[in-house]
């Protein structure tokens, strides 16, 4: 049985997130439940129960709110190219998405969000500078912005990513890398260029990964 949880920290609020996952065969059962459960008085706030079939589907059920939400993956090949996509469902929201990615070659990708709505589509493209930095600009058609992503990974496997959205005029900056002990830890930091006081947001999360 394996089991990971995973905790964060920011200068607002504070929030812990644990799942215990087991292996059933081909399938997975976890059960995962965030902060209030966790550091509140014990209840099924906030609890959600999940089936998956890694790269095959994904049903994820919200007890409080008694949502479902359904998950189905599949991959074919486009010109001999690798076509992955995801379609994803939420009954409670009535919230339909599509998502695919489209692999050029080894350093090039393309991936698409549709949601169905009159110009709810996101595209991105994925640049790959030789083996350790990534480009990826993306443009939003719902709400004609532009994001910008660079990410490089470092020697020791760590991943330092600077990140900008002009929708909302944020400026962001994490890096990730591999704990001592297992798991990994990720310090996230973001300004909001639009504020008159441009004071940084820092997150610190921590995740580890065990087995029972």
């Amino acid at each position: 049985m394996k089991a990971s949880f995973r905790g964060s920290y920011d200068a607002d609020n504070s929030d812990a997130t644990g799942s215990v996952a087991f292996n059933a065969g081909a399938l997975n059962l976890r059960a995962s439940v965030t902060g209030d459960t966790l550091t509140n008085t014990p209840s099924l706030n906030n609890l959600t129960l999940s089936v998956e079939n890694p790269g095959l589907f994904n049903i994820d059920y919200n007890l409080p709110k008694k949502d479902v939400k359904f998950q189905f993956m599949n991959s074919f090949r486009v010109n001999d190219k690798p076509l992955n996509f995801t379609y994803t469902h939420s009954m409670a929201e009535n919230r339909t998405v599509l998502d695919g990615t489209l692999m050029l070659d080894s350093n090039h990708k393309v991936s698409v969000n549709y949601g169905f709505q009159p110009r709810d589509c996101k595209l991105k493209y994925s640049l790959g500078c030789g083996c350790e930095t990534t480009v990826e600009p993306s443009y939003d058609f719902g709400d004609n912005s532009w994001d910008l992503a660079v990410s490089r990974r470092l020697y020791d496997g760590s991943v330092v990513r600077g990140s900008y959205r002009s929708s909302t005029k944020v400026l962001g900056m994490d890096f990730r890398t591999k704990a001592a002990a297992g798991g990994s830890f990720k310090v996230t930091a973001s300004v909001n260029l639009a504020e008159e006081k441009k004071i940084p947001k820092l997150t610190a999360e921590s995740i580890w990964d065990f087995e029972m």
